[in-house]
């Protein structure tokens, strides 16, 4: 009786992506290169620009482990460890300052976050096309607003003689000078100049929906409300978990710029963050070492708090970009 053999398994080739039910087979890199080397030339350019200017620099984050002296150079200078993060971590204002920029990132991140997209399918519903132009040229025009004037213009209104705000509520408050306002004012600024420039990408998102979705919903009776929650929604949901992801790592890399303007020494409980302190140690004491373990810190926490978002996006909305 003769034994029956399983015929073996043809081998799949090396190169091949899933996507569905269909194998593609993908060529090899070698091939892949030769046949569309003009593009991989253009693609090296900015490679080569990011290895220089990005990667490059990291040659000196050894620094933070050393008692930097720019005499003896880098590799010359004394090897101290942890010592300069030890200093930090035990320093008397360590975790105000912390507690400060987590705040204040969380709070513009609360309010920020939504309103982009609140506005975005606010101007998606808006037929009249002039009135539509309009209003998004008003809403992004804060965006093109330098810092320094938009401080400057946030102390002139919030002065307590004769800024707007006070003249509008009969009082004389110094807003700037008070420590429990300036994280509503540092947020509500934010919104006011980004919000506008941020609903550009949900508004094109939105553009791209098929406009028979709105059709057949019209047609079977949905109102603006379920055309919104049921089309618009879940077209924005893959792009705002991005948004999410991005903004999320850059948590404790809350605003210098704004928050170094208006800051004050009346207001420093709550507006003495990380990055303020980064600059005041490394270019007005010269404490470079002591700086970039602070910074060096500040970016371990932004690439754990990206991973961390980045699973709870995965498990929450099946979107996951890291």
């Amino acid at each position: 009786m003769n034994k029956l053999r399983a015929a073996p398994k043809a081998a799949e080739p090396r190169a091949a992506a899933v996507y569905g039910d269909a194998v593609v087979h993908r060529k090899p890199l070698k091939q892949r290169i030769t046949e569309n080397w003009q593009l991989y030339l253009l693609l090296l350019i900015p490679v080569v620009v990011t290895i220089v200017y990005k990667y490059g620099p990291m040659y000196g984050i050894q620094i933070a482990f050393r008692d930097f002296k720019a005499s003896r150079g880098i590799t010359g200078s004394e090897w101290v460890g942890l010592e300069w993060f030890v200093e930090f971590f035990t320093s008397p204002n360590c975790w105000r300052m912390i507690k400060n920029t987590v705040l204040l990132s969380l709070y513009s991140l609360l309010w920020s976050f939504p309103v982009p997209i609140l506005l975005a399918l606010a101007l998606n519903q808006l037929q009249f096309h002039k009135l539509k132009r309009v209003v998004q040229t008003v809403l992004y025009a804060p965006h093109f607003i330098s810092t320094m004037i938009i401080c400057g213009m946030l102390r002139i209104f919030l002065s307590p003689t004769g800024g707007l705000i006070n003249l509008l509520l009969g009082t004389s408050i110094d807003f700037l000078n008070q420590s429990t306002m300036f994280r509503t004012i540092y947020v509500a600024s934010g919104i006011w100049q980004e919000a506008g420039w941020g609903t550009i990408i949900y508004l094109a998102t939105l553009s791209s929906v098929d406009p028979a979705l709105y059709e057949a919903a019209k047609v079977d009776g949905a109102s603006v409300f379920q055309r919104i929650l049921h089309i618009d929604l879940p077209a924005l949901v893959p792009m705002a978990v991005l948004q999410l992801i991005l903004s999320a790592s850059n948590l404790m890399n809350i605003g210098f710029e704004k928050v170094f303007l208006l800051q004050t020494d009346l207001n420093k409980a709550t507006s003495d963050i990380i990055a303020v302190y980064v600059y005041e140690q490394g270019i007005q004491h010269a404490e470079y070492s002591y700086s970039t373990a602070i910074g060096l810190f500040n970016t371990a926490v932004n690439i754990v708090l990206l991973i961390i978002v980045s699973r709870i996006a995965k498990k929450a909305s099946d979107v996951q970009f890291v």
